[in-house]
């Protein structure tokens, strides 16, 4: 008899399917309405209007105090390089030290390495064991030269929500300016840029079942910053750059639909990411990565001891089962997540990951299908591994005497 097999997506962290209404409303912008938003003409002047209105959506979401707090650009990376480079690198700037933290996306952290040869001193905040930055640690190493301060809303790997609130007074209160990488918690947590008081924040559409290469970043009223692109001076001269309406017009619908559904998915996903989570910790050696209740609805990340994390993917994929190792930018590198060494895992340990990430399609039949299908994997792929259980504590003793 033929194998049980489903399809089942559940890496919605990397990226999202585009929903239909969203598809719908964006096909006009490609050959109907696709004048360029800055000609005074009536096709024009529809694209301005259309952009118009979806940054009014997009502020409504996040809850911005205003339309023009909204910058579109190209997505989470352009929107982390602008502030981070948009601050430190402002001739009006004369603080020379910015703080983020060890388990950032790489468009932070590769950005911070970049501000590091123009004489910018960073500073990398560790985290515990689940991932959280303690705001007490902040405080310690602020200072009045402290310019900004990066942290992000929740973390893409392992889903662990940080305490932004506090990290922003604490920032505000030395005289800093605070950033979050909110790409992960956009549409999926509710989130209010006012009440978290906030100064600078990064989305992206296709997380939220937009289409890709579109973004933006929200910038508080007031806060200047130096555009990492010139030209034409489109989004007030901070992204010049002929606007992609139909990418906009995309991201706006994509917004309208998040926060119109926001309340019944972050219940629904929540209870389907507790099933996952408690069903598969019932597989011997395994372990949750991340906060267990401060964590995005939809994350579900474990570690499976003496399981190489590539084979794990493989094997799922063999059945329909689509899900990563890791963060999506780096699934193709073969070293340890940097985020599931900072929370203290070894390097063979941190290889056996799994994050699992659902969606607005996803069902319980489909969660249920997981949950039999991967500790069946599980068991076949540490009978053929070379780095069982025994041989760990082989190598544990050798060390011990030594």
């Amino acid at each position: 008899m033929p194998q049980e097999v489903m399809r089942v997506y559940m890496d919605h962290g990397a990226t999202t399917a585009v929903d239909p209404e969203v598809k719908k409303e964006m096909m006009k912008y490609f050959s109907e309405e696709y004048g360029n938003a800055s000609q005074m003409y009536e096709l024009g002047r529809n694209a301005a209007i259309a952009i118009q209105e979806s940054r009014e959506r997009v502020a409504k979401l996040i809850g911005a105090s205003a339309p023009r707090e909204i910058i579109f650009n190209s997505g989470g990376t352009e929107a982390d390089n602008t502030a981070l480079k948009g601050v430190m690198l402002n001739k009006r700037n004369k603080k020379k030290h910015m703080i983020t933290s060890v388990i950032e996306h790489p468009a932070i952290l590769r950005t911070a390495e970049f501000l590091e040869t123009q004489g910018i001193k960073v500073t990398y905040l560790p985290v515990d064991e689940y991932g959280l930055v303690d705001p007490e640690v902040l405080k310690k190493e602020i200072t009045k030269e402290t310019a900004l301060v990066s942290i992000m809303h929740a973390n893409n790997e392992i889903g662990t929500i940080e305490p932004v609130k506090d990290l922003a007074e604490i920032t505000h209160d030395a005289g800093g300016l605070f950033h979050t990488d909110a790409v992960q918690t956009v549409g999926k947590i509710p989130l209010d840029v006012q009440k978290l008081n906030i100064d600078l924040l990064s989305l992206s559409s296709h997380k939220i079942y937009g289409p890709k290469g579109v973004g933006a970043l929200y910038k508080k009223q007031g806060i200047r910053l130096e555009p990492i692109m010139h030209g034409g001076g489109h989004e007030k001269g901070y992204r010049s750059g002929t606007e992609n309406v139909s990418g906009i017009v995309g991201l706006g619908m994509a917004t309208k639909k998040a926060l119109e559904k926001l309340p019944e998915e972050k219940k629904r996903l929540t209870k389907m990411r507790n099933r996952l989570i408690d069903k598969l910790l019932k597989v011997e050696d395994s372990k949750l990565n991340g906060h267990r209740t401060k964590r995005l609805p939809h994350n579900a990340n474990l570690v499976f001891k003496y399981v190489e994390g590539e084979a794990l993917i493989l094997r799922l994929d063999a059945i329909g089962i689509y899900g990563s190792t890791g963060s999506a930018c780096s699934t193709t590198k073969l070293e340890a997540s940097h985020v599931l060494l900072a929370i203290g895992l070894r390097h063979e340990i941190a290889h056996g990951s799994l994050r699992l990430t659902l969606g607005r399609w996803n069902t319980d039949k489909e969660v249920d299908y997981v949950i039999k299908k991967i500790p069946e994997i599980i068991s076949e792929l540490r009978e053929m591994s070379a780095f069982r259980k025994d041989t760990e504590e082989f190598v544990m003793s050798l060390k011990d005497d030594h």
